[in-house]
């Protein structure tokens, strides 16, 4: 049976005149809501596959070219996450295609609850049968193909532009582990760490006009849980900020967002309020005065080799699977099931990083789901003004601190078993990201703010 994808581009015009600080910039934008029944990502709950939409899916794509010609990809796509292997064939493909290596090329998930499943990720926690498995791996497929032609309608768009940058605020995240959902009405102070910032991107034509605005916020798009497509609150803040800058591309990318939770939520007015309540921080920073960000583009990336802990044995995986349920008891039996072919577990995981450098804008992002500690050190270190993105070119699993990792709970422990990994993080995660995060940084000339030379 052939999946189809609802095909809609948005191509900026060209124009042959000069930018005066040297940079290009194209955009487009394709649909990519599954055009039948599938399984919907993100929740175990969830008992049978989808039932229409609340608005189409989207993935796009802005290139940047700066005054050397040296161009590089932001690809925002409304789905819950890249597993491995998707992203890999993506970003192999377009380094065939257009010769941009993964450094390069940013593959970032809003994270929604409400787009399809992707590949085998998380599979343990869906009961899927052959038949919907099939339709999952056709629409992995089109999928890939669908944002190699994007990027390619992004470069034939390019034209002058100039780009700014700055941080705006807003807040309707709460931190899940610090606050109890259930009693969040009685609460009169809101507990634990978060990150405020609503990073924007505005980049403009070479007559001032908007033609795309990239833009930020770390909080889990989990306000529905229903049986329809939707971009959740990312999706609403994109459509209201389309509306307000006509002939404008608005690209959502996820933060640091993995323990945040939008509360209260499981309504569409509440998802519907958290956008247009984000879209208001954009619009005022687009309305005053920004960084404007000269024509030089740097950029790195790597991949860390991570350490798992030592898996279970046999034996004990057994005992889990005697005494567990639904998705516990699947992992289990499917860990034994490894153990019994002879297959040798994994010891870590190629995690990875990677660095932008916008003019004297940073953007830094990293893979799976990263907990809001991450934005705060990062920032600690290289400024406030950092743009930080979690969810971004690999979601394996989450991304704990080492206070998580220590306290244990869904984001410290159980997710790995959600993820079908086989063991949780070493206890050195946090300290091995933020160091390579620091030697990438120092790679793409990103440097910390008391290094800065002041010019008189």
């Amino acid at each position: 049976m052939r999946i189809l994808i609802a095909l809609t581009f948005l191509m900026v015009g060209f124009l042959p005149v000069s930018a005066q600080n040297g940079w290009k910039a194209g955009v487009a934008r394709v649909a990519i809501t599954p055009q039948q029944e599938m399984w919907m990502a993100g929740f175990a709950s969830r008992t049978h596959a989808s039932e229409g939409k609340l608005h189409d899916l989207w993935a796009k794509a802005l290139v940047l070219e700066d005054a050397d010609g040296k161009q590089a990809v932001m690809i925002t796509t409304d789905l819950l996450g890249f597993p491995k292997v998707l992203s890999d064939d993506i970003r192999t493909k377009l380094n065939a295609k257009y010769k941009l290596s993964k450094a390069q090329i940013i593959l970032n998930s809003s994270h929604t609850h409400s787009g399809p499943v992707l590949g085998t990720a998380l599979s343990d926690i869906y009961p899927l049968n052959e038949a919907e498995q099939r339709k999952i791996d056709q629409y992995a497929e089109l999928l890939s193909n669908q944002i190699i032609k994007l990027v390619g309608y992004a470069v034939q768009a390019l034209q002058p532009a100039t780009l700014q940058s700055q941080n705006g605020v807003t807040r309707f995240q709460v931190n899940r582990r610090n606050n109890n959902a259930a009693t969040l009405e009685t609460l009169t102070e809101i507990a634990g760490p978060g990150d405020a910032a609503v990073p924007v991107l505005k980049v403009s034509d070479s007559k001032g006009k908007i033609i795309a605005i990239a833009f930020g916020y770390a909080c889990h798009p989990t306000v529905l849980d229903q049986y329809k497509w939707s971009g959740d609150y990312p999706g609403f803040a994109q459509i209201e900020l389309e509306k307000l800058y006509p002939g404008a591309s608005a690209l959502f990318f996820q933060g640091a967002g993995a323990d945040q939770n939008p509360l209260p939520r499981h309504t569409v007015p509440l998802a519907i309020q958290y956008g247009k309540t984000l879209a208001a921080a954009v619009e005022r920073v687009l309305s005053e005065d920004m960084k404007p960000l000269d024509a030089k583009l740097s950029t790195a990336y790597t991949e860390l080799e991570l350490s798992l802990t030592t898996a279970p044995t046999k034996e004990q995986f057994s005992a889990l699977a005697s005494k567990t349920t639904s998705y516990q008891q699947k992992w289990a039996n499917r860990m034994i099931e490894k153990i019994d072919k002879g297959e040798k577990f994994q010891t870590s995981y190629p995690f990875p990083i990677q660095v932008w450098k916008l003019g004297e804008q940073a953007i830094m992002t990293m893979g799976g789901e990263l907990v809001v500690d991450y934005a705060i050190n990062l920032k600690k270190i290289f400024g406030q003004d950092t743009f930080v993105m979690g969810y971004t070119n690999d979601v394996m699993t989450y991304i704990p601190s080492t206070t998580i990792l220590r306290e244990g709970g869904y984001e410290g422990e159980v997710a790995a078993i959600v993820y079908g990994l086989p063991a949780t993080w070493a206890s050195d995660v946090e300290i091995e990201i933020l160091n390579g995060m620091v030697q990438l940084a120092k790679q793409a000339g990103v440097v910390k703010p008391e290094s800065r030379v002041i010019k008189n």
